[in-house]
């Protein structure tokens, strides 16, 4: 029986009965580029306390097979004490060591010890990911996160591999039994929690730097820098702009937050396959290796790169230095780091669009989530660890970085990094609930927060904000603010209390949309009245939330609304115009205004947005309502002017220009589902149609071969000849994308059966070939309701929840339309059988039910959105 779903209460008890001190671990992976070899050899020693001797406790190991069990000195038997995952210890006393080894497996999935095989090179590359609980399938340990200690770790690697963990290397021995064998010993670490310690293992490229900065009493730190990437990627490695930008985040944090960066080196490795992002190990950060721009990258994938690592930065404080208790209060560090990491792009780096794309993008995310049925507050309620997984969210993430913004307008910047700077004193190497975040803040801005953290962090939703103006003519009679915020998971109305800007816009001579006032005010209740702005000049555009400074939908007034619909691109400021684009989309996703009208808008002032970071997340808006959100009906006719504007503007804009690059990656996107533009797909593709500035490189290769593939005009012979001239990582997942997304019912079939029954799979492949699967129409895929509905069941009790989590959210019949002849999306088949098997599943695990509750609400969404212009359904 499975017993991998650790629960919060058994947690909580195993804190209460002990206290751990130190880790000895040792893994030996020397074999492990032999694919035969499934397994490595991991050694742990505990050294821990018991308050209650003569009580029991378990120490958590995912392993193939558990070698022995020593506790105090004596041996266990095997088969007594190891129960599924846990391995139990009785008798304890009040100092207690046990020592644990056994055979643990590497990973595919990104969880654990990931191995992952280069194919340009046929290198093995190793690399551990834990967060929320994986560190158990590398070695045993108790895998909670209050639960913290020093760890030291020695691996046994090849002698001419790179190998890094948390702390600095202090010794490496060759064996004179076998010289192509080494062994590395690494410093203790400070305590830490089990989920951020981390082995890197492989023949990495590796760069070296250090870091020197003089604190605030005289004091010199001296941080030694390290990057790793694959050795087949060091051509495209920029690591000096790295190392650039490392600094300069060293430097700043450290003076903002008034306490030495505390984990000695800060080495950063760039992996494959990974999961995530990137996660904080403290002394050596992973990122995804999707950050080594081997393709032409945008300006603003630059830029979101620099804020992931400085997000991860930051975590070196909050979330290393200073650790949640228990999931709920994930948010701790992982809301502060979102913050942070924005906050030190827009102090530290010459980009000053920061804030623009953190409203335009992060924001966005935590939007659609916080209206999903699932919602849940920035605080939430983690029973357990499957729960957990579900929660890195666009809640815990943006939501709560957009409400530490607003938090920061509130309490003031000073008062707020003050109370950071004491929290961080008064709990270093601890862990803390939200209680002691809130007495440090409070008592440095002076304001009792308890209310507030009450209407922002205890309650689910968003708030929708709204003019309300009366008056006829060029003035403004009275003015007020309506808020409609109820709580998705309530019913209730939750209204919050808002410190924002409302932005007046006029037409300056020049014909320019700029702001000529800003009225600063505090918004509460249902109704707040504005009373500056009684009897001032009617402006062109009343903006709401100007400088984006609270969290909030924000629906324009008519007025407004038409200056915007027709002056978009005369609006000058790029926060402005950012914030407008999101009224347009948040009416078309609520079902407002017509899909089609947003579309309309991207092609008309897409190609003068300046922004390239507003610009790729419009057109990617446009897309998603093109296929998702605009009727049957009329899609091909939105699509066709839709695809029209994409090419036109290819041609149109600056040569090598990001803006070009932005259009020719959705005239790729675009024309998976319209054939009409394939002869240029053909043409860029073997070079008998030049873009002047274009460069046709690997990544644009494979998005206009998806293209092709999927209206049927790509063979696999062609298909594997592109693999040859680009057989990379990165390569493979291009070729298995376009293999699995032709329009033939075998090769869905095909890709159906690898993918939800076949093991074969790596997490990037996996994805890759739902992505393919999904290219594809609703009849083709039709087939493949009821075996979907069908094996839910099986796919989350026989994987990992990695990877059970991608194939439940992925293979989701999400692309099905409005019925015809007068249906409702009530009565739509998919969200009917939805409803049915959620009713016939009640006690299915929480977060499978989740997944599934989210992805039935973005399909009712989509079609109460074609429900709105659909002609069959006007009358």
């Amino acid at each position: 029986m499975s017993n991998q779903n650790l629960r919060r209460d058994e947690a909580a008890a195993r804190a209460a009965l002990i206290t751990t001190h130190s880790y000895d671990v040792s893994l030996d992976v020397r074999l492990a580029a032999d694919p035969n070899i499934a397994g490595y050899t991991s050694r742990s020693v505990i050294s821990f306390s018991a308050s209650e001797p003569g009580a029991s406790t378990f120490v958590d190991f995912i392993a193939d097979s558990v070698h022995s069990v020593f506790l105090n000195g004596k041996g266990l038997p095997v088969a007594d004490v190891v129960d599924g995952s846990r391995i139990r210890l009785e008798n304890l006393e009040p100092e207690n060591q046990v020592t644990i080894t056994g055979t643990a497996l590497y990973s595919t999935s990104g969880e654990g010890m990931h191995r992952f095989v280069d194919p340009a090179d046929g290198q093995c590359y190793l690399y551990t990911q834990y967060e929320p609980a994986d560190a158990r399938r590398v070695f045993a340990n108790f895998e909670q996160p209050d639960l913290k200690a020093e760890f030291t770790f020695h691996v046994m690697a090849p002698s001419d591999w790179q190998v890094s963990s948390n702390g600095a290397e202090v010794l490496r021995t060759q064996l004179t039994s076998d010289p192509a064998t080494s062994r590395w010993d690494f410093a203790p670490t400070q305590a830490m929690s089990t989920y951020i310690t981390t082995v890197l293992a492989g023949p990495y490229f590796k760069a070296e730097d250090a870091w020197s900065g003089t604190l605030g009493d005289g004091t010199v730190l001296d941080v030694p820098l390290a990057l790793y990437c694959r050795a087949s990627m060091a051509a495209s490695f920029d690591a000096d702009a790295l190392f650039s930008l490392t600094k300069n985040g060293l430097a700043y944090f450290n003076e903002l937050f008034d306490f030495p960066y505390p984990w000695g080196k800060y080495e950063q490795a760039f992996v494959p396959e990974y999961n995530l992002g990137a996660m904080e190990n403290p002394g050596l950060v992973t990122f995804t290796e999707s950050y080594v721009f081997t393709s032409r990258a945008a300006d603003s994938q630059y830029q979101a790169r620099a804020n992931t690592l400085l997000h991860e930065m930051a975590h070196m404080w909050f979330g290393d230095l200073v650790t949640m208790k228990w999931w709920d209060d994930l948010w701790l560090k992982e809301s502060f780091a979102d913050y942070m990491g924005t906050l030190g792009v827009d102090r530290t780096t010459d980009w000053d669009t920061a804030w623009v794309n953190f409203a335009n993008n992060r924001k966005a995310w935590a939007y659609v989530q916080d209206q999903l049925p699932t919602t849940h507050p920035i605080v939430a309620d983690i029973p357990d660890l499957e729960a957990a997984k579900q929660n890195f969210d666009g809640i815990t993430y943006a939501k709560g970085a957009s409400v530490l913004k607003q938090l920061v307008a509130y309490v003031g910047f000073e008062a707020f990094i003050a109370g950071s700077r004491q929290y961080f004193r008064d709990h270093a190497y601890g862990n803390t609930t939200l209680a002691e975040l809130l007495a440090a803040l409070s008592a440095a801005s002076g304001r009792d927060l308890g209310e507030w953290a009450r209407q922002w962090l205890q309650t689910s939703g968003i708030s929708t904000l709204s003019c309300e103006i009366t008056g006829h003519g060029d003035a403004l009679g009275a003015v007020a603010v309506l808020q409609d915020a109820v709580d998705p998971t309530t019913g209730r109305q939750e209204p919050r209390p808002h410190r924002l800007r409302i932005g007046l816009y006029d037409f300056d001579d020049a014909g320019a949309l700029v702001r000529t006032n800003s009225v600063e005010t505090d918004v509460s209740g249902a109704r707040t009245d504005v009373t500056d702005l009684s009897g001032t000049p009617r402006p062109a555009l009343l903006l709401i939330n100007d400088d984006d400074l609270s969290y909030a939908k924000v629906r324009l007034d008519p007025h407004s609304e038409a200056t915007v619909r027709g002056s978009l691109d005369k609006l000058k400021d790029p926060m402005a115009r950012a914030l407008c684009w999101t009224a347009l989309w948040d009416s078309a996703r609520d079902a407002v205004t017509p899909a089609s009208r947003y579309v309309d808008a991207v092609q008309r002032f897409g190609p003068a947005e300046t922004g390239i970071g507003v610009l790729l997340n419009v057109l990617g808006n446009a897309s998603t309502a093109v296929e998702r959100y605009v009727p049957r009906g009329q899609r091909d006719a939105v699509r066709r002017g839709f695809l029209t504007t994409a090419a036109e503007q290819l041609q149109a804009a600056a040569p090598g220009s990001d803006q070009q690059l932005a259009w020719a990656r959705t005239l790729a996107a675009t024309s998976r589902y319209d054939a009409s533009r394939l002869d240029l797909l053909r043409g860029i593709l073997d070079g008998s149609t030049v873009i002047d500035g274009l460069a046709v490189d690997a990544e644009l290769r494979w998005n206009l071969w998806h293209g092709l593939a999927a209206n049927g005009q790509a063979t696999p012979e062609q298909l594997d000849q592109e693999l040859a001239r680009d057989n990379t990582a990165a390569g493979k997942s291009g070729h298995a994308t376009a293999l699995a997304a032709r329009p033939e019912a075998s090769v869905k079939a095909a890709a159906w059966e690898a993918a939800v029954h076949g093991t074969g799979l790596s997490n990037q492949l996996l994805s890759a070939t739902i992505a393919g699967f999904n290219t594809g129409s609703a009849s083709l895929l039709a087939g493949f309701i009821d075996p979907y509905f069908e094996s839910l069941e099986q796919v989350w009790a026989g994987r990992s929840i990695e990877i059970a989590s991608r194939i439940v959210r992925g293979f989701y019949p999400a692309g099905q339309d409005l019925d015809g002849h007068g249906g409702t999306p009530e009565t739509n088949a998919v969200i009917v059988r939805t409803d049915h098997w959620l009713a016939d599943h009640p006690d299915a695990p929480r977060a499978l039910r989740r997944i599934i509750i989210e992805q039935r609400s973005h399909l009712h969404r989509a079609l109460k959105a074609q429900a709105l212009t659909a002609p069959a359904l006007s009358a």
